[in-house]
């Protein structure tokens, strides 16, 4: 049990790093915008270059981590971070500005693909599961804490010393990933690993109809709270006035729904099956978008309305998103890394592109965030049912516990 949440805590911090690089910083958008002379649309496309960069390097960190182990990937990955954010705080103009993120991002997708492959070198079913969420929770201090750490520096100091903050973490992430991860990926699991086994892997998976379909249910949940992070400073900071400490309080609540139900996974994994979990929520949270989607379009925008729907829908995704990491990678134990690497791409792919919609037709309202977080919703609860529904044959009976 010790050892369970010592790796819950370890992996925790590490898939942090890349998530507070980019909630800490959302709250400055504005005034990023204002420092560098662009349009909000023009500073949306720094956390567009971060999730291409996390979607697109996945696929070669996760080979590495199956080639090498999943220690040097990670080294490598936090060096390149913190000499992003570096370049991040130093930036003279906004072109520079979304390079130095593009940077930040290769190196961020270290810590938030390798360890999802090691949890799955050391559970299964819903004990992967339980671990998965309690890595979530772990991490769930960057979007409760981070805007509202960032929102504070920005106000006191200037947006610049945000990136200097997350340059060292960084440096923190290093340190850990040097002093506290053991090895999970003994030499004799690498020898069969290279680079052509790996594209082959790839092949093999995009041709397995389960294994994707379980993927973009998750991405689809993904690329929903991704277009909330897109647009969500900009709406309410600037569209209904709050500050920017009310906006990460905001902020921090849906975060903290879509956390508090993750821990619900292991325990209703091993009663009716992460698959029925998977299924029933992202349901739910299809249903709640659509509604949230008619309220915004027909009956006007509300503040509270707006802020208490998107609150249930993210605790709907608390329920999809785990599950899906563990249902996708329980039959590929050993190309844990190379699966959780195309999975990542696939999904930070699908948050790249919504997160590019709603820049594309921002224009200062709910409605192109809250259209775009429907349409999720609505494809994830259709692919949902096609692949864990009564007629799919992977929907049925909970998963047993791994033998020890």
């Amino acid at each position: 049990m010790a050892s369970f949440a010592r790796n819950a805590i370890v992996l925790g911090l590490l898939s942090a790093v890349g998530p507070f690089a980019i909630d800490m910083y959302l709250p400055a958008l504005p005034e990023i915008g204002a420092d560098l002379n662009a349009e909000p649309g023009v500073v949306q496309l720094s956390v567009l270059a971060f999730f291409a960069a996390v979607g697109l390097c996945q696929m070669i960190y996760g080979p590495l981590s199956d080639m090498f182990g999943r220690r040097r990937p990670l080294f490598v990955g936090m060096i390149l971070y913190t000499i992003g954010g570096i370049g991040c705080a130093l930036a003279p103009t906004i072109e520079m500005l979304i390079a130095m993120r593009f940077l930040q991002g290769v190196g961020a997708c270290a810590g938030m693909s390798i360890p999802r492959a090691v949890v799955r070198d050391l559970h299964t079913g819903p004990d992967a599961a339980r671990l998965m969420s309690l890595v979530m929770l772990v991490f769930s201090v960057s979007p409760m804490l981070a805007p509202m750490f960032g929102s504070v520096i920005s106000e006191f100091v200037g947006w610049r010393a945000v990136f200097w903050v997350l340059a060292g973490l960084g440096v923190m992430g290093l340190t850990l990933a040097v002093t506290s991860l053991r090895e999970t990926r003994p030499p004799e699991a690498r020898i069969a690993s290279s680079w052509s086994s790996a594209y082959g892997n790839y092949g093999r998976l995009l041709l397995d109809r389960y294994f994707l379909g379980v993927s973009f249910i998750g991405g689809f949940g993904m690329a929903a709270f991704f277009s909330y992070l897109t647009g969500a400073s900009f709406l309410f900071i600037d569209h209904f006035g709050l500050s920017a400490i009310e906006f990460s309080i905001i902020f921090a609540s849906n975060a903290f729904a879509f956390i508090g139900t993750a821990q619900l996974n292991g325990y209703l994994g091993r009663r009716f099956g992460l698959a029925r979990v998977v299924l029933a929520a992202a349901t739910a949270f299809a249903a709640f978008t659509m509604v949230l989607l008619a309220l915004t379009f027909v009956g006007g925008e509300n503040l509270f309305v707006l802020w208490f729907m998107l609150l249930i829908s993210f605790g709907c995704l608390g329920l999809v998103v785990p599950s899906t990491l563990v249902l996708a990678l329980d039959d590929y134990g050993k190309i844990a890394g190379t699966a959780a690497s195309l999975l990542g791409t696939l999904q930070m792919l699908l948050g790249a592109g919504f997160t590019a919609l709603v820049s594309l037709f921002a224009d200062g309202s709910p409605r192109p965030m809250v259209a775009a977080i429907a349409v999720c919703g609505a494809m994830a609860a259709t692919l949902a049912w096609v692949t864990l529904g009564p007629r799919s044959g992977r929907g049925g009976k909970p998963i047993p516990a791994p033998a020890e």
